[in-house]
Order: structure tokens, then C-alpha cells, then sequence
């Protein structure tokens, strides 16, 4: 009988067979054999694999990777993909082998053996394969894994199907193992096949990066690995610090203890000599290059890795860290190996910082760092907006670009690494100085005295002092001193203002926190904003075809001029925590932190007009020049999803980039999270804007305002208006939003209505705007929220990742 389970758990084939009486020895005579870790047999004329197993109910770490990947980042079957680490245990019963799974989210640490027993009984397990037993010889057996190895362990089928990309099936007769990865070493084995997957129908993703997107065929790793030795020691998880960890229940606790506990995610790192001295390690930690990396990347890459080793020279460890070229032959997803990975992909995407961590300890057994290669050049394309380096003064120019996307690069290997060192990120560091490789850093831009666009600081070198901190709280050794002076270093970094606040509080829309941003710079945010839109000015006024290489066609213009117009679309969300937002941090009980806080009335009211400044013509105009410039695209240069979406078909829409622009303010400041808060702040504080004084002002900007007699202008206006009335038509039809918020907002609409009602038009397209917006405005309220939310139906282009 065979049992499939498509998802999280693959079960395997499981049948009642007969032992053979011949020996391993003699069954396998003919085979090639690689002993190590398990040893491991290929039996080519069958088209086998064989594995010996004579350890049982002996806990490993079982692994499974791509080491080929589609190309579709959208997708994300990347080049060395990382799967689900799991510890599992063979067991024998009768004539088979059962490949087990242990639950680890519920244990118990008790050295009494029945309660640890309990709480395993009590949670279920899970049986990941079973296999017939072939052969036995001295308590060894050897199984057919064959059917084990090919097969969709990666769970492609169902990424393939969450990512819109049709229904795909393993075509077993184009399945095989792969005969060049069949591999034992004294800590490892290594095993791979080549799946190849079909369907009628392949999604557009598929069609764009396979050779045959009916048919295309990846190839699937699965590592046995053997588990560290018990001498490492774990290192309990502190919120106010930025580490990963591993959590589980352990119900050995204390009653009156919590029942969770989390270790931080850490390598193994000894001193030769323990102590607070500074002192060598037994075993340094060392990262390697993939050798497919080309130059100038390379270097840049090298260099930036090892930034990370000033670090833990200040935590004491000497030579404890190093970054070199892969040796020839190595295999990149070898356990063995912490790697930095170049991996390519049709389209610019994320990098990534992954490790293979000890589920029972916290312990990083293996680094594995995938950088986009796309990447670094949409910091050229950045750096080429803003210099327009193929004029006068080429080869300067030119090579002032490439030095700031080879900054960033050196930059994104110290964060990635950084990573799969531990380290989560920490959003907040950019408002103190660039104190931490572990945000994400904006191309740091001004305007020179000559009215030239400099970028010689565009990005920091070496790590922050925060970064520093975390490394000494991680891997610190003072001996019997660790636990005071980590909590020394925890109380230390909050006496200095150095903050710690993560991705759950920077990335949402609503979010309040008003350090923790994306792609930002400098602690005065408004000001930052200005600076922003002072460097975007400049660069619009001087940009034109010295953006271009010779001879590229004059529609590529639209390319670079995407990332150039929403510069500030950043600096737009890191405004926007201004209002309604709350400083806070991840306190503890005995810290020394601030209770959380409303940022001040002016700070929010001064936040909220520069928003709104962005909605005027000035800023969202298209300058005249630029938009008779750009031609509709030439053959073999078709439109893509980094360009602006537009009304006009083929030609490029002038007012597109505004529509995108002014979504992008509406959006924040009309938030549903943003407004309650609002609310709740003017209820406690009086001189707070509280959400009406908000939609009060935006009446005042948006439509008492608009006052344009240049026909351009006054589109861009009457667009505003439309954008606005329908972002806050959304927020009061939001079934999550608050019934205060709601409230607000259908009166506000109502405001509206009763103004375009009484203001007279000045012309023809005027009345037919205003009567429209009405219309459309009264309709909703007459169906309030079981009609749709009229919407725009332009998209905006991606924004990050930029620049890695």
C-alpha cells in the first residue's frame, strides 16, 4: 500500500517484504560504495540507492536544499534554497526501517525518564518514511532509499500552486537520482536527484524563466547529518537584543516559571583560554565565497564580510572569524561550509541570511548567505538617475556610480552574514547615526554647493556600534561574570539611546514606531524628507539622456526615471509613524526604558503638513521636457513591472507617476491602525491632531487648496482629490477598522460631498470632475459597506529591495 500526504510531511512507501539472506557485502559487491556518516551504495545498472544503517534510534539532523534552482524570484526556488531542518532517528521494526520525527516544540529537560516520556507520549510524532528492509549483515540493514530521494521533499508543488503557476506533477520516468551526489563523509551524507516536474497549464512565472515550462527539472538535495556534541551551552533570548532564536514548551518548568523557553541562535565559539581576557578559539568561525561571484563584486563581497571581524576582536575572541574564497571542489551546501552565495534570477529580488540551527540548542551549524545578483545593479541604476554619468565627464561620473553600488554590496554582505551570525534586524539604527549593518540603508544623497549631486557618503563602512553590543551579548565569554555583564550590556545600551526594533514593527503600513523604518536616513525624519526632495528636484531638472549609455534606445529613459521620481517614497512612510505614532521599546520588568509615549503634538502636526505638502503640483508634476521624451518602446523592449503603469497605452502618461505619488502619502495617512490611534490619542491629549484635525487638514490642502489656472496643474489637483476621497471611502468600508474610525471618515466624506457641492467650477472639465467625485462619493454612502470601493486601477513599481 502506498500512503501520499501532500504538504508538510511526505510519507513514504511502506510494504511488508523479505529479507535477503545475502550479506550487505555480497548484495552489494558490485556497487559503489562511499562510507562515512551512513555508508552509501549506487547501484547503476538498477538505478538505485542504497543506504547501511546500523544506528538506531540515534538522533541526526536530516536537511533538504536545491542546488539547482527555476530563476523566478517571485517564486523563490532559488540556487541552494535551504529547507526545514528536522532532527529524526531511524527505527526498526520488524522487516522495516521507520524514518521518525521527534516532536521538539513540546519537551521536557527533566532528568526524571518518565517525565520526559509524558510529554513526548503527550505531543504526536511523526513517521517521514518507511523502507523495506533489504539486507542485513552484524545488526546493519540495508534499504532501498530510492523512492525516498526522488521525490518533491521541497514541497515544489505546492510553491509552484500558492505562486499562481498552474498544477504540477513529478514526472517519475524524467525523475532519477543523481549519481554525482551520492556522498558519505565522517559527518554528513550527502544525496541528490533530478525531479522533473510537468503540467498543461504553466503559469506565466514558469514561462518567463524555464527552458520548457510544460516540463522543467530541478535538482533536490537530501543531507543526514550528525549533531554536535553536548558541550555547547545555550544562551537564554533577551527581547531588548537582536538574535533569532529556537522556542519550545518545556513542561519540566517550574510551576510559576514561564513555560516557554528560547535560545538565541549562535555558532559555537570557545576560547582557547575562558575568562574575561581576550584570548584565541579552538575553532574560528569561517565563511566562504562562492567562486561564480565575478569581479569588481568579488572583492567588494570579501571586504565587506569581513567587517565582522572588528566585532568580535571587541567581544575578545582573537582571530576568531574569517572570510575566504571556497576551495576548489568544496560543495556549497556541505554542512561543513558557511557560504555567501551569488545566485541570479530573471528579476531583482531579496537576499538572504539563512542558517542550519540545532533545533534542541540554538546552535548555527552552518551559515548560508543567497545574494541577488541583480541587485547591485539597481544601485547603478539609481547612482545613474541621479548623475546622469554618460555626459561631459563620463568616466569620472561612471566611476562615481559603480563606487556606490560596490558600497552597497560591501554593505549587504555584513548584513546578510550578519544574519546567519545571529543577528535580526534591527530598523532603528538609522536615527542614530548608522550604528548597525543590520538595517537597511537608503543611498545616503545631498546637493553639492555647485548644485551637483554628491554621493561620497551614499553608504557607511564597517559596523556600528550596535552591531559591536550584539556580538559581545551573543558570544561574549567573561566566565563566571557572562550573566552580570550582559546584563550590564543590555543596560548600558539603553542608558545610551541605542534602541532595538524589528521587522514587525517597521514593515507594517500602520506602523507606530517612529525610528523603526525601511530604506531611511538620519534622526530628524522630516528633515531627512526634505533633503530627500531636495536631492529628487535637482536630479529632475538636470535629468535627460546623459542617463544613457550610446546607442540605447530613448524609452529606457522611463527605467531610470522610476526610481529617480519616488525617491522619497521612503522617507513618505517614515513620516507617516510621526502621526499617531508612540515611542516605545521592548521593556522588561526591572529595565530601565521609558514607558511608551505619543510622539508630541508638534512633531505629529508638523509630520502630517509635510505629507501633505507632497500632494501639490510642484512636486508631482512630470517636467515638461521629461514627459515629451520618452517614446513608446521598441520592439524586443517590452513594458515590465519596474515601469510606470499608465491610462494611455503605448505612450508614456505624464500623470501616471503622480497617481502612484500621491497614493503612496494617501495610503499611509489614511490607515486604519494609524487613524484609531489618532483618535485615542486627541481623547487623552487635547492639543494632539487627533484623526478629525487630520481629515481637516487634507480639506484644507486637497481641496480648498486647489487653486491651479495651469491646465496640468489642475488635473494633478482634481486627481488629488479623487485619490484622497477614495482612500478615506476605503478606511470607513474597512470591516477592521474601528467604528470611530469609520464614523469619522463617512462624515468626512460627507464634508466633501457638501463642498463640491457649493464650490462654483471654473470651467468644463472642472464641473465634470466635481460632479463625478460626488456621485461617485454619494453612491458609496447611499451602499456604504456592501458596495465596492471604487479603486485605481494603475500599479505602482516595486520599490525595495533597493540596492541589495
Amino acid at each position: 500500500m502506498i500512503l501520499c500526504v501532500t504538504g508538510f510531511l511526505h510519507f513514504g512507501q511502506i510494504a511488508i517484504g523479505q529479507v535477503d539472506e545475502q550479506s550487505i557485502d555480497d548484495f552489494t559487491a558490485s556497487f559503489e560504495s562511499n562510507e562515512g556518516f551512513f555508508d552509501v551504495y549506487w547501484d547503476a545498472a538498477e538505478g538505485k540507492i542504497w543506504l547501511q544503517i546500523d544506528r538506531f534510534n540515534e538522533p541526526f539532523l536530516y536537511l533538504t536544499s536545491l542546488p539547482a534552482g527555476l530563476g523566478s524570484n517571485d517564486i523563490g526556488l532559488d540556487r541552494g534554497l535551504l529547507g526545514s531542518e528536522r532532527i529524526v532517528h531511524f527505527e526498526r521494526i520488524g522487516p522495516k526501517v521507520l524514518l521518525v520525527a521527534p516532536n521538539l516544540d513540546y519537551r521536557s529537560t527533566s532528568s526524571n525518564a518518565a517525565e520526559v516520556k509524558a510529554v513526548e507520549d503527550a505531543f504526536a510524532r511523526s513517521i517521514l518514511w518507511g523502507f523495506d528492509i533489504k539486507s542485513e549483515s552484524d545488526g546493519s540493514v540495508l534499504v532501498d532509499v530510492t523512492p525516498f530521494v526522488v521525490r518533491d521533499a521541497q514541497g515544489i508543488v505546492n510553491r509552484l500552486s500558492g505562486s499562481g503557476q498552474g498544477s504540477f506533477n513529478v514526472d517519475q520516468s524524467r525523475s532519477t537520482p543523481n549519481p554525482e551526489v551520492i556522498k558519505s563523509f565522517p559527518e554528513n551524507a550527502e544525496l541528490e536527484a533530478w525531479l522533473t516536474l510537468t503540467s498543461n497549464r504553466p503559469g506565466g512565472l514558469v514561462r518567463s524563466v524555464a527552458a520548457d515550462a510544460s516540463t522543467f527539472t530541478l535538482r533536490v538535495r537530501h543531507s543526514f547529518i550528525k549533531l554536535p556534541d553536548a558541550n555547547y551551552v545555550p544562551r537564554q533570548d533577551d527581547p531588548r537584543y537582536g538574535f533569532g532564536a529556537t522556542s519550545f514548551a518545556d513542561y519540566s518548568t517550574p510551576i510559576g516559571e514561564r513555560l516557554q523557553k528560547r535560545y538565541i541562535a549562535r555558532h559555537r565559539l570557545e576560547k582557547e583560554n575562558p575568562g574575561r581576557a581576550p584570548s584565541r578559539v579552538k575553532d574560528p568561525i569561517i565563511y566562504y565565497l562562492d567562486p561564480g561571484t565575478p569581479e569588481p563584486v568579488r572583492s567588494a563581497l570579501l571586504d565587506g564580510g569581513r567587517w565582522w571581524a572588528d566585532a568580535f576582536e571587541a567581544a575578545g575572541f582573537i582571530d576568531a572569524y574569517r572570510v575566504e574564497m571556497l576551495p576548489d571542489g568544496a560543495d556549497m551546501l556541505d554542512v561543513r561550509y558557511n557560504v555567501i552565495q551569488w545566485v541570479h534570477r530573471s528579476t531583482r529580488g531579496w537576499s538572504y541570511g539563512n542558517s542550519v540551527v540545532d533545533p534542541r540548542t540554538g546552535e548555527i551549524m552552518k551559515g548560508h548567505v543567497s545574494l541577488g545578483s541583480l541587485r547591485v545593479r539597481q544601485d547603478y541604476l539609481i547612482a545613474e538617475g541621479l548623475l546622469g554619468p554618460y555626459g561631459d565627464g563620463a568616466s569620472r561620473i561612471s566611476q562615481e556610480a559603480l563606487e556606490m553600488a560596490l558600497a552597497r554590496i560591501r554593505q549587504l554582505s555584513a548584513h546578510e552574514i550578519g544574519h546567519t551570525l545571529g543577528l535580526s534586524h534591527n530598523f532603528a539604527t538609522s536615527a542614530y547615526g548608522r550604528e548597525s549593518v543590520m538595517d537597511y540603508p537608503a543611498p545616503l544623497a545631498s546637493v553639492s554647493f555647485d548644485g551637483s549631486i554628491d554621493l561620497s557618503q551614499a553608504y557607511d563602512v564597517g559596523i556600528g556600534d550596535w552591531d559591536k553590543r550584539s556580538i559581545m551579548y551573543g558570544y561574549g565569554d567573561w566566565g563566571d561574570d557572562t550573566d552580570a555583564m550582559l546584563d550590564s550590556l543590555l543596560n548600558d545600551a539603553s542608558r545610551n539611546g541605542l534602541v532595538f526594533i524589528t521587522d514587525m514593527d517597521a514593515r507594517p503600513l500602520g506602523g507606530a514606531h517612529p525610528l523603526a523604518h525601511l530604506w531611511d536616513n538620519g534622526d530628524d525624519i522630516i528633515a531627512a524628507l526634505d533633503r530627500e526632495m531636495d536631492v529628487r528636484q535637482v536630479a529632475l531638472d538636470n535629468f535627460g539622456t546623459d542617463v544613457l549609455q550610446a546607442g540605447s534606445p530613448l524609452a529606457l529613459l522611463e527605467e531610470t526615471l522610476v526610481p529617480l521620481y519616488l525617491r522619497h517614497r521612503y522617507q513618505i512612510e517614515a513620516v507617516s509613524k510621526l502621526v499617531g505614532g508612540v515611542n516605545y521599546s521592548y521593556s522588561i520588568k526591572g529595565d530601565e526604558t521609558p514607558a511608551p509615549a505619543p510622539v508630541d503634538a508638534v512633531v505629529q502636526n508638523q509630520a502630517i503638513d509635510a505629507l501633505l505638502g507632497l500632494l501639490s503640483p510642484a512636486v508631482l508634476r512630470i517636467p515638461d521636457n521629461i514627459a515629451s521624451m520618452i517614446p513608446p518602446r521598441p520592439p524586443g523592449f517590452w513594458p515590465n513591472r519596474e515601469l510606470f503603469d499608465g491610462y494611455t497605452g503605448l505612450t508614456f502618461d505624464p500623470y501616471a507617476p503622480a497617481e502612484a505619488a500621491v497614493d503612496m502619502v494617501v495610503a499611509v495617512l489614511l490607515q486604519r491602525e494609524r487613524s484609531a490611534r489618532l483618535i485615542q490619542q486627541k481623547d487623552y491629549d487635547s492639543s494632539q491632531p487627533g484623526l478629525t484635525g487630520l481629515l481637516d487638514r487634507g480639506m484644507d490642502v486637497v481641496f480648498d487648496g486647489a487653486t491651479s489656472r495651469n491646465p496640468v496643474d489642475a488635473e494633478l489637483e482634481r486627481m488629488v482629490q479623487i485619490q484622497w476621497s477614495r482612500a478615506v471611502m476605503s478606511m470607513a468600508a474597512d470591516r477592521a477598522a474601528s467604528p470611530a474610525v469609520a464614523a469619522r471618515s463617512i462624515q468626512h466624506l460627507k464634508d466633501i460631498v457638501a463642498w463640491l457641492e457649493r464650490s462654483q467650477s471654473r470651467d468644463e472639465e472642472t464641473t465634470a470632475h466635481r460632479n463625478f467625485l460626488s456621485d461617485e462619493i454619494e453612491r458609496f454612502l447611499f451602499r456604504q459597506f456592501s458596495g465596492e470601493v471604487p479603486e485605481t486601477s494603475l500599479d505602482t513599481p516595486p520599490g525595495s529591495p533597493i540596492g541589495g
